[in-house]
């Protein structure tokens, strides 16, 4: 079974966001559909269900490795890298 090589890197405590919401989508006028957050920096970005896809762009730009879920009640987190939850 595949397993992130990524999560000793990140910083402890993790990040504040940086917004409540994805600011690309607000910019541009467009409604996320579900919210994710980088777990290197902070960005909050909307996920691969939204128009334009934020957060993984976001991890393309940046090479942040791992988010996470933005959402109430969800705790899961993605490694971009490895493509496996973490």
């Amino acid at each position: 079974m595949k397993q992130c090589t990524h999560t000793d890197a990140l910083p402890h405590p993790e990040p504040d966001p940086l917004s409540d919401t994805c600011p690309e989508c607000l910019a541009a006028g467009s409604h996320p559909v579900q919210l994710r957050l980088c777990l290197e920096c902070g960005h909050v970005g909307c996920c691969d269900s939204s128009p334009m896809r934020h957060a993984t762009e976001h991890h393309k730009e940046s090479g942040h490795p791992i988010m996470r879920t933005f959402e109430p009640g969800e705790t899961w987190r993605w490694c971009f890298v490895d493509h496996v939850l973490v």
